[in-house]
């Protein structure tokens, strides 16, 4: 708000669940720029509803799959994102999932509070697995796959690497190896999946995959939730086929309370929140609103998404 008040009128939908549908192609009609989340569904009915002065959609995220983008650059509007700012802060919480899976610490926490904890040590109490100089997975090595490789690295594990364009500086820094995808499966302790939702993304991690991984594996996900067939998943955890999973990200969100997954105790789960700290929150939104004022000022944002646009809207700045 300090960054948009001073130049523009600013309408605030300040409702915790996102504005309805309705409301949304109704204001979307009198605005010269939109302001979103990745909860905030901007199809193409919504692009369309918007009046030609629409100039900007401003999505306060990395990913922004609930943007019909080729509509928007149609119609010459901008669409930007808030990229880089919470690679660290993300990084972070997939590698705190990591730890916790690796060692039932959500797990032994509800053990504690529901007093069942009656020995003072046992041998084989709340047992897990080290993590410590074992083999990690990163599916897609992007800004936030390579953060995680770092940590890693300072973990001493092996690192396996998969995805469709290579980071050779990754490689380099890291002694990362680049496998295929099924390698990368059944060698690795723990995968951690780190890519956009695309058609070729989606499912990516289904029966098949996940039988291809070890019985003693963790499967940690903090990119986007239908990357993941959930029900493989629920089997895959019930029947023994791996471990644990840390799941950030939903096929629905928010879950429903009845999702089985939920009953699991090899499941720990978190309501999307891995770039959820006061600091980086806090830069995704003024990088949001300076991608807006960029867009209104007629010059080229920095994290502009649809490059193509500036065939259809040159800047006049």
């Amino acid at each position: 708000m300090t960054v948009l008040k001073p130049r523009f009128e600013v309408e605030v939908w300040s409702g915790e669940s996102p504005p309805p549908r309705s409301l949304l192609v109704e204001k979307v009609r009198k605005v010269n720029g939109l302001i979103c989340l990745l909860t905030d569904s901007v199809d193409e009915e919504v692009i369309n509803a918007a009046g030609p002065q629409l100039s900007g959609i401003s999505q306060v995220a990395v990913g922004f799959d609930n943007i019909d983008v080729k509509v928007a650059t149609k119609r010459g509007i901008y669409v930007t994102n808030t990229p880089g700012v919470l690679t660290e802060t993300t990084a972070d919480f997939a590698f705190a999932l990591l730890m916790a899976v690796a060692r039932r610490v959500a797990e032994a926490d509800r053990y504690v509070k529901a007093g069942k904890w009656k020995v003072p040590w046992g041998l084989m109490m709340m047992v897990g697995q080290d993590v410590w100089g074992k083999t990690i997975g990163i599916i897609g090595t992007g800004r936030i796959g390579a953060a995680v490789a770092r940590r890693a690295k300072g973990m001493n594990m092996r690192m396996l690497c998969y995805d469709v364009i290579k980071n050779e500086e990754l490689e380099k820094e890291l002694g990362a190896r680049y496998v295929d995808l099924e390698t990368l499966l059944k060698e690795s302790d723990f995968v951690t999946v780190h890519v956009p939702l695309l058609p070729s993304t989606h499912h990516l991690i289904n029966e098949k995959t996940l039988r291809l991984m070890r019985k003693t594996a963790c499967l940690i996900n903090t990119s986007r939730g239908p990357v993941v067939d959930e029900k493989a998943l629920y089997r895959a955890l019930k029947e023994g086929w791996i471990w644990a999973a840390g799941l950030d990200v939903w096929e629905t969100e928010p879950i429903d309370p009845e999702n089985p997954l939920l009953e699991l105790e090899n499941v720990t789960a978190a309501p999307h929140i891995a770039s959820a700290s006061i600091a980086t929150r806090t830069r995704m939104a003024v990088m949001a609103a300076e991608n807006m004022v960029a867009v209104q000022e007629g010059r080229v944002p920095t994290n502009l998404v649809n490059k193509e646009v500036l065939q259809v809207r040159p800047p006049t700045k």
